[in-house]
């Protein structure tokens, strides 16, 4: 067994990967899945990247359809979390044991790396990182790239836990955080979306009365690797005088990439709305402005 003490913390290099792919206990994951906004841009339908990571991945990483191996399913609301048995046989599926060391990447949006990784904390699974500059730096390099299908891979023992509700926030919690003086909701989604002049609306324009905008685009660098500790805690400087943080987006994805960020700045008390504005814009009764 490796040493555990030489596995990193939230972010890996793509030289540390290209020198553990052969690590027994590293498993590579790949949830990579392209939105595409209908013609009203009221709503998007999910399509996962498949084809893409049968173009090109990383050597021995397998793919993960998020919306149909790890979501409930629902008829109105996306990318819901699973109940634990199903999170834990789909784990075990990919390859995945309570000793493994997770890496997720994406070849599409880093967000997509980062709600894996939130995943797996939720329901217990510690040790996760995500690639930092994803597949596009781990190209852009020259690194070595395998083609077709995943290979066959052992089934894992992954062990069902309770998700962690401390990490998950529902419509009530948002509610209640509206105007109280030791909770921020953060909107990860553009600009135009929070002022509700672009993008998909998700039903209603703009975004949840009183929370700020930091979008997750913002996290990362023209080479897709997140942006140093000291313009990440520029950017959240406000936001880490608050003790309790809630993020969300549209659909509960890049929310996640706000998880991860003011993790790695140290804040101790972050929730992810997992049905963020699909939920939300479609309740006339719940609160919006732009």
């Amino acid at each position: 067994m490796p040493d555990t003490a030489s596995y990193p913390d939230i972010l890996v290099s793509t030289e540390w990967l290209a020198r553990h792919l052969d690590d027994p206990a590293v498993r590579v994951l790949d949830p990579s899945t392209l939105l595409l906004p209908r013609p009203d841009f009221s709503m998007y339908d999910a399509v996962p990247a498949r084809d893409d990571f049968e173009k090109g991945h990383v050597p021995g990483a397998a793919f993960v359809d998020l919306q149909k191996e790890l979501s409930t399913p629902d008829p109105r609301l996306r990318f819901m979390l699973p109940d634990a048995q199903t999170f834990a046989s789909a784990m075990a599926g990919y390859g995945v044991s309570d000793a493994s060391f997770v890496v997720a990447y994406s070849t599409a949006n880093h967000w997509w790396a980062t709600r894996l990784w939130w995943m797996l904390k939720v329901f217990g699974h510690e040790r996760v990182a995500v690639l930092d500059g994803g597949f596009q730096k781990w190209q852009a390099e020259s690194r070595p790239v395998a083609t077709g299908a995943a290979g066959a891979r052992a089934r894992g023992r992954f062990t069902p836990r309770e998700p962690n509700r401390a990490m998950v926030a529902t419509r009530e919690d948002v509610l209640a955080a509206i105007g109280a003086d030791d909770i921020c909701n953060i909107n990860a989604l553009h600009p135009k979306q929070h002022a509700g002049t672009g993008g998909v609306t998700y039903g209603r324009r703009g975004h949840i009365t009183g929370s700020v905008n930091i979008p997750a685009a913002a996290h990362v660098n023209a080479d897709n690797t997140f942006k140093n500790m000291a313009e990440l805690r520029a950017m959240y400087a406000q936001t880490m005088q608050k003790p309790k943080v809630i993020s969300y987006c549209g659909g509960g994805i890049a929310a996640t990439s706000v998880a991860l960020a003011l993790e790695m700045l140290g804040h101790k008390s972050v929730k992810v709305y997992d049905a963020s504005l699909t939920e939300w814009a479609a309740d006339a009764e719940l609160p919006m402005e732009m």
